[in-house]
């Protein structure tokens, strides 16, 4: 069988600003769109989708609307897709039904959520199609269960996770970073806590963090795989890799691992930078000198991308300078800007001392 597997599609997010707030909405539909193609294009058996489809658990209708949209082409190929929560589209309030919920009653996609035993173990009903409901489905051959995130103290649950799965064949979702792999602060757990679940699973799908990253046994063999985000979400992933997994279980590599390609995928150009104006005596030389550098590493970033898109810019001012630094607010800042290149969102740092 061959599936994808990505993660970290954050529907939903923008800016909020005139000129920016649709055309950034539209980047993240744009990634989820290309990988939904791919999977009908190429016939897969099945996509998993990690965790964070949504960019916050309350969605606006369009949004919704719009998600719907997108997976149609999936329900129409009957390629069935497996989904889990992640922290940023997980409700709190469980007596409202989430945005996740509605989309796999409505057969969009199959919402995997484990139940809990009175002493605190894993249960993992057999997922219902009537009632959009389940903890495990079943795709041919293979035993898939989800668990979504659990929070900062996950590594603690693997054992009861692993003693609540008795079949063979198994693929697990998985909302969680792996400490010194993954780019977040939160929601890890330490790579000696996550080893026992290559015992019990073939695949692990994880999602959390927005670069990709293999999680290897302490034998040496694949087991754990994080796709990151196929858009950049947040600036300080400009240096990130951006793409999701194409997985065929039939091609077995180190120690029966399933084959696992990256399909890297198209995001925005984003540019984190610093700008030295130390030493301008006033806040026009100040500017003229912003402008020089920041065209130059504009070319320096981007040499030879033929990307046309407009790139998301993050600029950090620092130096000892001869006036106010308040003089050199945002929106001068970017006015002047826009006279050498018009960035889609500038954010400014303003070090200056």
């Amino acid at each position: 069988m061959r599936f994808i597997h990505c993660s970290d599609i954050h529907l939903g997010k923008t800016y909020r600003n005139p000129d920016a707030e649709s055309i950034r909405y539209d980047d993240f539909f744009y990634a989820f769109d290309h990988i939904i193609a791919d999977a009908v294009n190429g016939a897969v058996d099945f996509m998993l989708i990690g965790g964070d489809l949504f960019h916050v658990g309350q969605i606006s209708p369009k949004t919704f609307a719009r998600t719907i949209e997108s997976l149609q082409p999936l329900k129409d190929a009957a390629i069935p897709c497996i989904a889990i929560e992640g922290n940023h589209d997980w409700i709190h309030r469980r007596d409202n039904i989430s945005w996740m919920e509605a989309l796999s009653h409505m057969g969009y996609i199959k919402l995997l959520r484990p139940q809990r035993d009175n002493d605190g173990g894993y249960l993992f009903p057999l997922f219902d199609d009537a009632q959009g409901l389940g903890g495990h489905v079943q795709i041919g051959d293979l035993n898939l269960y989800g668990l979504g995130y659990i929070g900062a103290q996950a590594g603690s649950h693997v054992e009861r996770i692993c003693d609540a799965v008795t079949t063979g064949n198994n693929i697990l979702l998985f909302h969680v970073g792996i400490w010194s792999y993954s780019p977040v602060e939160i929601g890890n757990m330490k790579l000696e806590e996550a080893h026992p679940l290559a015992e019990k699973f073939d695949y692990v799908a994880l999602g959390h963090g927005h670069k990709p990253y293999i999680i290897n046994s302490p034998d040496g063999c694949p087991y754990a795989y994080n796709p990151g985000s196929p858009e950049r979400v947040n600036f300080g992933e400009q240096k990130y890799d951006k793409g999701y997994y194409l997985v065929d279980t039939n091609v077995k590599g180190d120690g029966g691992a399933y084959q696992v390609t990256f399909k890297a995928s198209d995001p925005r150009p984003m540019v984190v930078a610093t700008i030295d104006l130390n030493g301008t005596e006033n806040s026009e030389v100040a500017l003229s000198r912003f402008c020089t550098l920041v065209t130059a590493l504009l070319v320096d970033a981007l040499d030879g991308s033929a990307d046309e898109r407009a790139p998301l810019l993050e600029l950090k001012l620092v130096g000892k300078v001869m006036f106010h630094p308040f003089e050199l607010s945002r929106e001068r800042l970017s006015l002047a800007l826009d006279e050498v290149v018009k960035p889609l969102h500038l954010e400014v740092k303003n070090q200056l001392s």
